[in-house]
């Protein structure tokens, strides 16, 4: 077949493939099932005249021409799904309380340690205030001044309070971020960071049960303590379950079990993610204000109890729920 005979043999397949593809706008659920098929159809066809050009007419126009059709089609036809409202709306409808009762026993154990951490540090401190530098260090002497003087720290200028607010959600996700990312580690490093956590709230409150201004403290976290508490214990549970694959990787090498377990875990916490912009914005906003602390209480009661209804109970029953990997 000569250069002529080609183009026009050829030439009206290429058109109606390019048609097609003006049609899709970028999305090819705007075909119908016909057109569809036919986009398929086309697409094998000219990727074949593709490789009968590049073999006898290599330095042709139409080479270049059929070489940008088959790319513009190719895109179009192996392009990965669009994120869609449906889908984000599923997730947090389903997958996402599925998966954090799937990893409900790590989150607990993360939640124990914590708890361990704070009871602990808050007797020793109650007991002996001193000890509280041996926790804290020396950075704390400002802290503990002020509380001396019968005054608590919490107190935010409102004219600041949005800018508190950026700063605590920062320093939110930071928290959150260290603990999930721990579990490479084998999870010591999660361990770690809940453990010193739990250390650090329980040291603090000891030390202001000393001098009776633990209620002033209380009433400042508890708006948003509820679920802020609760996000960094399930990104504990994370990093937990991500270390539980290097020490048990079972059938798999550890790099394999623990790549295939932070796709779980990755999910749980950007599911989290607007869990912490709530608290974060409860935390800078409601928290140091001088709203009375029963209607603190119930914001954190209310907001606490609603995550875990939503987290333990909604998606049950839909499909055979969320499984975790477990290599042993």
């Amino acid at each position: 077949m000569n250069y002529d005979q080609f183009m026009a043999q050829r030439q009206p397949s290429w058109q109606t493939l390019e048609t097609l593809l003006d049609k899709t706008k970028n999305n090819t659920q705007l075909l119908t099932q016909a057109d569809l098929d036919n986009l398929g159809k086309l697409y094998r066809m000219t990727t074949s005249d593709l490789a009968l050009a590049q073999r006898d007419f290599p330095t042709q126009q139409v080479t270049r021409y059929l070489n940008q059709l088959v790319g513009r089609a190719h895109a179009q036809i192996y392009q990965g799904e669009p994120l869609r409202r449906n889908a984000i709306k599923h997730f947090y409808a389903v997958t996402f309380p599925q998966l954090y009762r799937a990893l409900l026993p790590y989150t607990t154990l993360a939640f124990v340690l914590f708890c361990i951490g704070a009871i602990v540090s808050f007797v020793v401190v109650w007991r002996n205030p001193n000890l509280i530098y041996v926790l804290e260090g020396q950075e704390i002497a400002p802290l503990v001044r002020e509380v001396e003087k019968g005054r608590l720290w919490v107190d935010i200028d409102p004219q600041v309070r949005s800018a508190a607010s950026a700063f605590i959600l920062t320093n939110n996700i930071q928290v959150t971020f260290l603990t999930f990312a721990g579990g490479i580690l084998a999870g010591l490093f999660t361990v770690y960071v809940i453990v010193m956590n739990g250390i650090h709230l329980g040291g603090i409150f000891g030390l202001l049960q000393v001098h009776g201004l633990t209620a002033g403290l209380a009433e400042f976290v508890a708006a948003h303590g509820f679920v802020e508490l609760s996000v960094i214990f399930t990104a504990g549970g994370c990093g937990l379950y991500m270390g539980d694959a290097l020490l048990r990787p079972g059938l798999l090498t550890r790099g394999a079990a623990l790549i295939q377990r932070a796709r779980v875990a990755v999910q749980v916490i950007l599911g989290c993610a607007p869990l912490l912009v709530g608290a974060g914005i409860i935390e800078g906003f409601i928290s140091p204000s001088g709203i009375p602390w029963p209607i603190k209480l119930a914001v954190g009661l209310l907001t606490g109890g609603a995550l875990h209804y939503y987290w333990l109970f909604v998606g049950r029953g839909v499909g055979r729920g969320a499984k975790l990997t477990h290599n042993n």
